[in-house]
């Protein structure tokens, strides 16, 4: 295993982020699905508009407005079953609906490759978590045979001190009968 340092210039910093999308590399293929064209990126903006506050309150607004107008004689051109405005919300739902709908079918795409991709990384991250293990295993068996190997020069070195020690003492004792 690579000993992982702190990058030390701006070219490993641009490595790094681009590998931080590594597992979405094998799904590139499935931008298509995901709605290049002008036409899939409003209709979603559009269907995301349709649950928002502004919208609620807006349209709110805009049907009080058109039935008070209507109800209190400023104008007639919708009279009291409302038809025109029940045309108006039948238009709206029948655009809606799909396109709700291929937002929907476009995040659940979006949801899925991500998924696939968060699992890719969390194998990798597993896989790599194991050979930290192994290699910390490996290492902790090699300082054991080192400390075993350290206790015995340990007592190598006390044996053989204790053996020149007794060696020059009677090298010494020799010395003076003579």
């Amino acid at each position: 295993m690579e000993n992982k340092t702190l990058p030390l210039n701006k070219l490993e910093i641009v490595d790094e982020e681009e590998n931080f999308f590594r597992f979405h590399l094998p799904h590139l293929h499935l931008n298509s699905v995901f709605g290049d064209d002008w036409f899939a990126l409003k209709a979603e903006a559009f269907a995301r508009f349709f649950g928002t506050p502004v919208f609620l309150i807006a349209q709110t607004v805009l049907v009080a407005v058109w039935i008070l107008i209507n109800v209190l004689g400023f104008a007639k051109f919708d009279i009291y079953p409302f038809i025109l405005l029940n045309l108006a919300f039948s238009l709206q739902a029948a655009y809606a609906a799909p396109l709700i709908l291929l937002a929907q079918t476009r995040q659940a795409d979006r949801d899925k490759v991500h998924a696939e991709s968060d699992a890719q990384h969390r194998e990798a991250i597993a896989d790599a978590s194991e050979e930290r293990e192994k290699l910390a295993a490996i290492q902790t068996a090699q300082l054991v045979e080192l400390l075993a190997q350290n206790t015995k020069l340990t007592e190598m070195t006390q044996q053989l001190t204790k053996r020149i020690e007794t060696l020059t003492v009677e090298l010494h004792e020799k010395l003076l009968k003579c």
